[in-house]
């Protein structure tokens, strides 16, 4: 059993468009996010595990779950024509990258369906710099543009753990809703109106649960803590991303399972 496979022009209204968007030359350290996209799904498949998320749906009995595969990338706003055509197929954008800087042109898109899109970011970092290495597209860069656009209203953030002076300065000027590791105990800003949009960074998990990153961030959260962060949350979610798992940095694959795990739960949230 495996995915149910379609293509972006297949698709109906109401359906979940798993899309694979293979690209990372926004990276600032490291290549090999990129890579990602279909080792996850790959994940999602293994005889190792099965389909079913904690709540007992089967995934891969879900008829309007769909597999689109990755997407030729000719540049990088081919991201934002690629989410144009799912939503106007009226189906929900699953992204599956691919490194931070796809979720720029992914709320784009999304942003002239949704006037008032809310998001929901899960990372180590705060992806807030202006610029970084003079590039203001890159993977550092994506909540900066995607806020001073206004192609989002509100911003929550979870599990961040690298703030900088400019960062915090940023995430005042945009109004953004921080919730930091060491004050993870108390919450804040989940309760997001309307639609929302859902960007999960797998670095937000402590790297002993997801080697397989770019960036080693000690001081995350564990696998079963972010687990009941998702299963916790009522939203209208509209469109999701998950982002920066670098198979080149994985140890037997142990990443790509904690993708395949993180994309279960979530497809559940929005069934």
């Amino acid at each position: 059993m495996s995915l149910n496979p379609t293509r972006i022009h297949q698709l109906s209204p109401g359906d979940i468009a798993l899309v694979g968007l293979p690209y990372d030359e926004n990276s600032s350290f490291l290549k090999g996010p990129a890579l990602a996209p279909q080792l996850i799904v790959d994940a999602i498949n293994s005889d190792s595990a099965n389909f079913y998320t904690e709540s007992l749906i089967q995934i891969a009995d879900v008829p309007h779950l769909k597999w689109c595969g990755e997407t030729s990338l000719s540049d990088y706003w081919a991201i934002e024509k690629t989410i144009d055509s799912i939503l106007a197929k009226g189906a929900i954008p699953f992204s599956l990258g691919g490194d931070h800087s796809i979720t720029y042109p992914i709320v784009k898109a999304m942003a002239k369906k949704y006037a008032q899109l809310s998001i929901l970011h899960f990372d180590a970092h705060g992806d807030l710099y202006d610029v970084l290495d003079g590039n203001k597209l890159s993977h550092a860069c994506p909540f900066a543009r995607i806020m001073e656009n206004q192609y989002a209203q509100q911003l929550t953030q979870i599990g961040i753990r690298t703030m900088t002076q400019h960062q915090k300065e940023q995430a005042d000027r945009f109004g953004v809703t921080v919730n930091t590791m060491k004050d993870r105990h108390q919450l804040k800003g989940l309760n997001l109106e309307g639609p929302v949009y859902l960007s999960f960074d797998l670095d937000v998990l402590d790297p002993a649960y997801a080697p397989g990153v770019s960036h080693h961030e000690p001081g995350g959260y564990s696998t079963r803590e972010v687990l009941d962060i998702i299963q916790s949350l009522e939203l209208e979610i509209v469109g999701l991303d998950v982002v920066e798992y670098n198979p080149k940095r994985d140890l037997n694959g142990v990443t790509g399972m904690v993708a395949a795990k993180i994309v279960k739960e979530l497809i559940e949230k929005v069934l």
